[in-house]
């Protein structure tokens, strides 16, 4: 890969796990619901679930704490995700990838989460990256193909310069495969048989070699 000049990196589920994200959605939210409402926890969770569900993941609004705080009347999301920050943990091999990658590529977060949540889940890995992208925030969109041609041009190169890798098969692989960027499955649970899956960081840093 002699003309690879960028590495990008989806942001949950590659390099951090979820354990932010459900803290926050799963349980931050419904006990602030349930105390709102004056209703049990277990209640909260199930219509907060419920709201969850009716949007679903194919629209902006899913991503977007701000959009779920103002509609279920919860205040502020800012001092809740404070409040959730020691739950930010990277996968083992993630600093050691980055370390070893920096020197070499221009590196980069291609991201369908907000600025709001990647603020806190880059905050120890931040300085790897030239630039950071958020799909949602910064081109109020979904990964498409057409993200990963903005972000082509926003870093001046062609697509065949970039290497993306990712958890998700539409946002990570499919979407900018379509624009002729060479992309890799991040499968960490080993569950699918593609060519261009890998396990992990390592497996992908070793492709980057070939």
């Amino acid at each position: 890969m002699n003309e690879v000049k960028v590495v990008s990196f989806d942001a949950e589920g590659t390099l951090v796990t979820p354990d932010f994200s459900y803290a926050i959605w799963f349980e931050a939210i419904p006990v602030r619901y349930a105390e709102r409402n004056g209703i049990d926890f277990e209640t909260a969770r199930k219509a907060i679930e419920d709201e969850y569900r009716k949007v679903g993941d194919q629209r902006l609004e899913w991503y977007d704490i701000r959009y779920w705080f103002e509609k279920l009347d919860l205040g502020i999301p800012d001092p809740v995700m404070e409040r959730c920050v020691s739950k930010v943990r990277y996968y083992p091999e993630v600093k050691e990838v980055l370390e070893s990658l920096s020197g070499r590529y221009e590196l980069v977060v291609a991201s369908g989460s907000t600025r709001d949540f990647l603020h806190h889940l880059l905050q120890d890995i931040e300085p790897y990256f030239t630039k950071i992208f958020s799909s949602l925030t910064d081109y109020k969109q979904l990964k498409t193909s057409e993200f990963y041609l903005k972000l082509c041009q926003d870093m001046g190169v062609k697509p065949g310069q970039i290497v993306h890798v990712g958890d998700n098969w539409q946002f990570d692989f499919v979407a900018p495969r379509e624009v002729g960027i060479q992309a890799f499955y991040l499968d960490r649970k080993g569950q699918t048989d593609h060519q261009d899956s890998v396990t992990s960081l390592l497996q992908f840093r070793a492709h980057l070699a070939d």
